[in-house]
């Protein structure tokens, strides 16, 4: 089973909680046990496991992102201006494995699934794939 989710971001550097829509999905579908293989579409926006227990944990992420990766360092050479984002697209990944068991999620406590936007606002797709 494969669907596309979309996404609208509305900042520069953002963490949208997606973990309820593909919880939601998993449950439209019937499924009890296998896995889900969530992807951004996108080379500059990736996907990510982390707390959602707290937003200061998402704003210090973003923080140190763009510490690490600032937008406009002046050696980078991409025509675009984007390279940061591309760096922590790469740094984040494109896509997370997630077991499924008794239709759901198998997340811990504080986990939720994260689309991490780097390059925004925009529309953007999420891929997911469950696996039987």
């Amino acid at each position: 089973m494969f669907t596309t989710f979309p996404v609208k971001t509305n900042h520069h550097d953002e963490m949208v909680d997606i973990t309820e829509m593909v919880q939601n999905w998993i449950k439209d579908q019937g499924i009890k046990s296998g896995a889900v293989i969530v992807s951004s579409a996108h080379t500059t926006a990736g996907i990510t496991i982390n707390e959602n227990a707290d937003p200061d944990v998402k704003t210090d992420m973003l923080r140190r992102f763009r510490e690490v990766y600032p937008w406009d360092h002046p050696q980078d050479r991409h025509m675009e201006g984007n390279t940061a984002a591309h760096m922590k697209t790469s740094t984040v990944g494109h896509a997370q494995t997630i077991i499924i068991e008794n239709g759901n999620l198998v997340l811990g406590t504080w986990q939720g699934i994260y689309f991490c936007e780097f390059d925004g606002p925009r529309s953007r797709k999420v891929h997911a794939k469950i696996i039987q």
